[in-house]
């Protein structure tokens, strides 16, 4: 089975190249993050013509989460247990849904990105994290993948200039602590072993040519639990969706299953 994760900023705008994507990869499950529509503003009858059935979450023109699969989408959930919400009122937002495909259970998720240290998103972020990983515990005894945009550079290899950055969100020590809470509890980043080195990007501003110049972040990955990762036979990071005019400001993820 072969799954892939792409934030593709706005399902309406691109869904040519997320039809196209599909087919030429052969993906059995697509996880999409930022579709900036409403359910009842998705363009499905291209997925569906193709065989794929659709699962979203979504209510306004930011943010937005879906599954798209042709193995089956079984016991669909919207948001985690105890999922944070932000905003005044504070109301749950589309950031994650979870479902049954093909035997494995898979997480599209769309972490908060926290603006700034000093800001309330930033505080939201931690919090949500703090309770997907209570969640996500359960999850660790099952073939599960917790895949998406992040918004977490783990590691200094996974952004362009981490002096830039020094002040900045994505690459504050909390935020980092809790991703790397996901991995000391079991979870496996089952992409990194397949892409040796640094240019492991998934991101980069559309600002001054910076996938031109590759300036990326790495923040879209693919966790998986001991027994998926197991089951991993291969992956990578198709960069070439990213080139090119009318694309996404990230590249899609993907990993092959035994």
């Amino acid at each position: 089975m072969r799954i892939a994760t792409w934030n593709v900023n706005s399902i309406r705008s691109r869904i040519d190249r997320v039809e196209a994507f599909l087919q030429r990869h052969d993906v059995d499950v697509l996880a999409v993050q930022e579709t900036k529509a409403k359910v009842d503003q998705l363009p499905l009858m291209g997925l569906q013509s193709l065989g794929y059935e659709v699962a979203a979450a979504g209510t306004s023109q930011w943010n937005g989460v879906a599954l798209i699969s042709r193995v089956g989408l079984e016991d669909v959930q919207v948001g985690f247990e105890g999922m944070p919400g932000y905003g005044d009122p504070v109301v749950p937002e589309a950031r994650a849904i979870g479902a049954v495909c093909g035997g494995v259970r898979i997480w599209s998720l769309y972490v908060p990105n926290g603006r700034k240290p000093d800001d309330p998103h930033y505080r939201y972020k931690l919090a949500w994290l703090a309770q997907l990983r209570a969640q996500a515990v359960d999850w660790l005894g099952e073939d599960c993948a917790l895949v998406g945009d992040w918004n977490v550079c783990p590691t200094d290899e996974d952004v362009f200039d981490p002096a830039q950055f020094k002040n900045s969100t994505h690459v504050t020590p909390a935020e980092r602590a809790a991703f790397q809470a996901f991995l000391d509890d079991g979870y496996v980043d089952v992409v990194r072993p397949y892409t040796p080195g640094p240019d492991v990007y998934t991101y980069w501003d559309y600002y001054r040519q910076r996938f031109e110049r590759n300036r990326g972040l790495r923040i879209d990955f693919i966790l998986g639990s001991p027994s998926l990762a197991a089951r991993v036979s291969s992956a990578f990071i198709d960069r070439e969706e990213r080139a090119g005019t009318g694309a996404s400001d990230h590249a899609p993820v993907i990993a092959d299953l035994d």
